[in-house]
Order: C-alpha cells, then structure tokens, then sequence
C-alpha cells in the first residue's frame, strides 16, 4: 500500500491535467488507473512513475474514444418514428475524404524531415516530444521550431489548393 501512498499525488496531478482533453472527470482517471494497476497482479512496475504516466494517458485515449462511439439512448433519431439518422450526407462525405487526401499529399511533399515529423505528430499512438526526438535522432529542444517551420510549408502549400476563408462579417 506504500505504492499508493507514492503514486497518489503524480496521479492526481496527471489525472488532472488529461481529464479536460479527455472530456472526463479526474476522479474518473484515477479510478481507471488504480484498476489497471490492480489487474498487474502483486508485480510492482518496474518504473512506477513511468508506468503511472502511460496508464493515465492510454486511460485518458480510451476515454476519448469512447465518447466519440457512445451514442445516449436519447439520442437516436432512428428509434423514434422512423426517422432519418442525421449525419454528413454522402457528399460531405467525399468532401471531407477529399480534403484528408489533399493534407496526406501535402505532407507528403514537404521537404526534409517534415513528413516524418507530421507523421509522428499526427500518429495515433499520441507520441510524446521525447518519443517523437527519440524516434526521428532529433533533438528534444528542436522540434518545436522544426515543428513550426513545417506548418509554415504545409500552411503555403495548402494555401494555394484550398480556398481562401470569407471575410467572416467584415465589410468589403
């Protein structure tokens, strides 16, 4: 019972700081990693805080995810009189596939690291700075101005593709 005496404080304060994104309580977390690190069974982690900190973020992904499939019975346009699921017609559909293959392309065509390093950021796994220099043999401090001058490119790049916005209320 040390451990949770130990870990307590790292993980409210990690708990803490995931919930918001998350779009969950921090209570919440918390209790989700304490039932994770109950089902390791009586072996301690090896890098407790290490541990803490990728179960607090895998918890705090899976509770994203879950969100975005749970649909509240209230809810379900098709469970009352037949009515029609709303949603991105197919249009839409082909519209938005269409401007993910323009930004796929885009990065594609950047120059020097930046397709890996969008690729990295972009990833699924929500890659951490020092995981993302660790992968690419960058340095931690340099990825936030390579970072930035890759947006400038691609932000260039797109410009010249895709529309410019309106003026958004402002007179002409």
């Amino acid at each position: 019972m040390d451990l949770v005496k130990e870990l307590g404080p790292l993980l409210s304060a990690e708990a803490a700081a995931e919930a918001p994104a998350a779009g969950v309580e921090p209570a919440d977390l918390e209790q989700a990693v304490w039932v994770r690190l109950l089902e390791c069974g009586p072996a301690r982690p090896v890098e407790p805080a290490r541990w803490l900190r990728r179960a607090v973020r895998a918890e705090a992904r899976r509770a994203r995810r879950r969100t975005r499939r749970e649909v509240p019975y209230g809810h379900r346009p098709d469970l009352v009189g037949g009515a029609q699921p709303e949603g991105p017609g197919f249009e839409q559909r082909l519209l938005d596939r269409e401007q993910h293959r323009a930004l796929r392309s885009a990065v594609a065509r950047l120059p020097g690291r930046c397709p890996q390093l969008m690729g990295a950021l972009l990833s699924p796994r929500d890659l951490t700075y020092r995981e993302i220099a660790g992968e690419l043999g960058i340095s931690q401090g340099s990825l936030g101005p390579i970072r930035s001058r890759c947006l400038g490119c691609l932000r260039r790049m797109l410009a010249a593709e895709v529309a410019a916005p309106g003026l958004r209320g402002r007179e002409r």
